[in-house]
């Protein structure tokens, strides 16, 4: 069914790597404008240039509140208000506890953290005055089920989990939705801190074989369709929720 976010307005950080694109290629293919933000300038204008006239881009570095609160007014501004907000900036950093620096360890929670407190604090009035509203964040399975070497990169992701579930019982009197997704092994350069650190592309597919009952990382692509889902509303009655795609690794 075409056109299910006919006339939404949504503003996507982390838009030019793999989920984010493709985020933004179904947002499109489902009726949405979309304004795509990433701190990559000459790719992010690439990406709106190739998807063409539903999107546009501003540059945003989301570790700095005045950055991002810059990407939301300059997106409501060009959408002409805003209905959705997905969080998808990350970063990913591996590495023993023991042997992890504070600066590693700072930068994966003011990317993977922190950012999602500035994006929700500056979207929120815009979502209030539309009247309803969603927004999107991005967790991973490693905020729900660590692993060796991602000590520190759960715990930033575990984060968002909480925040999400906070603010989505703090925003539903406004009629804002908020929840998150948290994929797995996604098939993505993200996540190649992790699979150094595990030894390389061979140990991670033995190491996918083994955890992960499908056998299989994700595709991009197959992210996407929940970020549709979230945005549309068809999701008018989930909020609070932290939703695996995972393959069935984590199903307590």
């Amino acid at each position: 069914m075409a056109g299910r976010l006919n006339g939404k307005r949504i503003v996507i950080t982390g838009a030019i790597g793999n989920i984010g694109k493709e985020a933004v290629r179904s947002f499109i293919a489902e009726g949405a404008r979309v304004v795509i933000g990433d701190i990559d300038e000459k790719a992010g204008r690439a990406v709106a240039e190739e998807l063409g006239a539903a999107t546009h881009f501003v540059q945003v570095d989301v570790t700095r509140e005045e950055s991002v609160a810059a990407l939301i007014e300059a997106g409501a501004a060009w959408l002409g208000g805003l209905d959705v907000l997905a969080q998808n900036a990350g970063l990913q950093r591996s590495g023993a506890i023991a042997e992890f620096d504070q600066a590693n360890w700072d930068a994966l929670f003011a990317v993977n953290a922190r950012a999602h407190f500035f994006g929700a604090k500056h979207a929120i009035p815009h979502l209030k005055r539309a009247g309803k509203g969603s927004i999107i964040n991005m967790s991973s399975l490693a905020g729900k089920r660590g692993g060796p070497g991602l000590v520190a990169y759960s715990a930033s992701k575990g984060a968002v989990i909480s925040f999400t579930t906070a603010l989505a019982l703090e925003l539903a009197p406004a009629n804002i939705r908020v929840n998150a997704i948290c994929p797995g092994w996604v098939d993505t350069a993200f996540n190649q801190p992790a699979i150094d650190f595990m030894g390389g592309a061979s140990a991670q597919q033995q190491k996918i074989e083994s955890l992960v009952p499908l056998g299989r990382q994700a595709d991009a692509a197959e992210i996407a369709p929940l970020f549709v889902y979230l945005a549309s509303d068809e999701s008018a009655y989930v909020t609070a929720q932290a939703f695996g795609i995972d393959g069935g690794v984590y199903n307590g």
